[in-house]
């Protein structure tokens, strides 16, 4: 498949994940007496992964995040020349799916400009601190990389990787959206923050170091432990 359509492939994607998982967080989180919660926020994050693997995952691997496709380098499972054009094409995905977002979520009286963006301290959900931020982070991502080699392991079971990946991905949000609103994905991060500036922006460092150090060590981790495994998480030829 060429580096472009696999590109367009990852920016849809990735525009799907942020614009329903941070809005679901913005617009239906907290609404008066039907609200979806944490519960529900999280998983509106899983089932983006969920339903865009069964439906880019031939076209480009559905990566929808820097530290995956970072991370899939790592284990021996992507090439490292298509990690650029994958990283920017995420990028630019969320960033779009930010503006869209502020567009609809400004429509509302009193909209105080929230786009679900990630922070430590005064801007973390729990104010939990940097480290408490950091370490999180870099676990889950390296715990959601581990999930996601290993569903997607040629000896694995056959059709089931994107409701392992889209749980594991549920759970994730469940254990940390009050400690960070939960990153493991530095484009899902970038978006928001470009768009709010401030804090934001001034934090958005952490939700790029944390995950490709988690994204490394799970990388890494599963090649040591499975060996090498098959096939590159890319698309069909």
């Amino acid at each position: 498949m060429p580096i472009v359509r696999r590109g367009l492939a990852e920016l849809i994607g990735t525009f799907w994940l942020v614009f329903g998982g941070c809005g679901s967080a913005v617009l239906a989180a907290a609404f008066p007496q039907v609200g979806i919660g944490l519960a529900g926020v999280s998983l509106a994050f899983g089932l983006t992964v969920l339903t865009m693997a069964y439906s880019i995952g031939h076209i480009s691997g559905c990566h929808l995040n820097p530290a995956v496709t970072v991370g899939l380098w790592a284990g021996g499972r992507f090439p490292a020349r298509d990690i650029v054009p994958y990283v920017v094409a995420q990028v630019i995905g969320a960033t779009i799916a930010a503006a869209a977002l502020y567009a609809i979520a400004s429509g509302k009286a009193g909209y105080a400009g929230g786009l679900a963006s990630n922070g430590y301290g005064i801007h973390s959900p729990g104010e939990y601190s940097l480290q408490a931020g950091l370490l999180i982070e870099a676990i889950l991502t390296a715990g959601f990389l581990f999930v996601i080699l290993g569903s997607t392991d040629g000896r694995a079971p056959k059709g089931f990787a994107p409701i392992a990946i889209g749980l594991a991905l549920t759970l994730i949000h469940l254990i940390s959206i009050p400690v960070t609103n939960t990153s493991v994905n530095p484009a899902r991060s970038t978006g928001p923050a470009l768009l709010e500036g401030g804090i934001a922006l001034q934090q958005l460092w952490l939700f790029w170091l944390a995950p490709l150090v988690g994204a490394l060590v799970g990388g890494i981790g599963y090649k040591a432990l499975a060996g090498d495994a098959k096939p590159d998480v890319v698309g069909d030829a």
